[in-house]
């Protein structure tokens, strides 16, 4: 039994409408999911991934209104990475940031990767990373209608970055607990600190792997909007994930148990740093209750809210997603 790599990353925004425009518009990521927060239907979840939604490719935000400002620090995910098919792509990505007035960094290299570090609107740290090398698991295939050439969009996920104080507790779940192995290194960002140590799961490679950054001049993070909420990692189905929810308990993890999310099963928990992680199932996806042509168009809710709609529709500020 094996986590297959990364299931989703979700993150927080303040405004669903600017997020929108951010990710289909600019980065071109198809939104293939607008349904709530199931755990408070007063705001919306907004799901953006490859032309289906596959796994490995929802990059997700949940819109608090009032959400303050991000303070950056330890214990927290501090980057998520969006992959893209090759070094050729990079060079589009970064002239069509430039030309959007998206704030980016230069072309670099990490891991034996081109990277391109940017923020999104709200300060969402980012990095597009080339899968030119890639010999991990697959990336999706970006949507025929986004306003990205298609050769060019956004494949899928790539690693996450836990920043933290003490990384032994997070590499012994990681590899102990979640069956990580260790994949290699490479030097930090900030002169003095300690090399970022790599971990993979999976068939590896871009699509299933945690950079663990180890940061000894960091305060603990304060969330806010631009900042991640949880990433999840993927369970190939329900009967897996049962079984992953018993090894988590024989370790003595406090979990939520299975969780009913309608488009996949889910089990959340919290590492010693304090990072939430989610290990969710593939299946059955998210077109379960949509046509796949017209995914994100509408408000979707899960059948055990369904009859609440019109009270949760009340209380959503409306959001235009249907495609031209």
């Amino acid at each position: 039994m094996e986590l297959k790599g990364i299931h989703h990353v979700s993150s927080i925004t303040a405004v669903a409408k600017d997020n929108y425009d951010f990710y289909t518009k600019v980065l071109g990521m198809r939104l293939v999911k607008k349904s709530v927060n199931q755990d408070d239907t007063s705001m919306y979840h907004l799901f953006y991934a490859d032309e289906v939604g596959n796994p490995g490719t929802d990059l997700t935000f949940f819109e608090i209104p009032r959400a303050g400002h991000t303070y950056e620090g330890n214990n927290s995910i501090s980057f998520t990475a969006l992959r893209v098919a090759n070094d050729e792509a990079l060079d589009f990505w970064k002239s069509r940031l430039a030309d959007h007035n998206v704030k980016h960094e230069a072309i670099t290299e990490e891991f034996g990767r081109k990277v391109l570090h940017f923020t999104d609107h709200e300060g969402q740290r980012l990095v597009l990373v080339s899968d030119q090398n890639n010999k991990g698991v697959a990336g999706g295939t970006p949507w025929d209608k986004a306003p990205v050439p298609q050769n060019k969009g956004i494949i899928g996920l790539g690693p996450v970055r836990l920043t933290v104080p003490n990384p032994e507790p997070t590499v012994k779940v990681l590899t102990e607990i979640m069956g990580f192995r260790h994949a290699g290194s490479y030097p930090a960002f900030v002169e003095g600190q300690p090399n970022i140590e790599v971990y993979e799961t999976g068939e590896g490679g871009t699509g299933a792997e945690v950079h663990i950054e180890h940061r000894t001049d960091l305060p603990k993070e304060k969330p806010g909007r631009g900042s991640v909420h949880h990433v999840a990692f993927r369970v190939h189905d329900e009967q897996e994930l049962s079984a992953w929810r018993d090894i988590i308990r024989q370790n003595r993890m406090p979990n939520s148990g299975l969780v009913d999310r309608y488009y996949f099963q889910s089990l959340y928990f919290r590492e010693p740093n304090g990072i939430l992680f989610e290990l969710a199932t593939d299946g059955p996806g998210f077109a379960t209750d949509e046509d796949v042509e017209h995914l994100g168009e509408t408000v979707a809710l899960p059948p055990f809210f369904e009859d609440k709609r019109a009270q949760i529709e009340a209380k959503l500020k409306p959001l235009d997603t249907k495609q031209s």
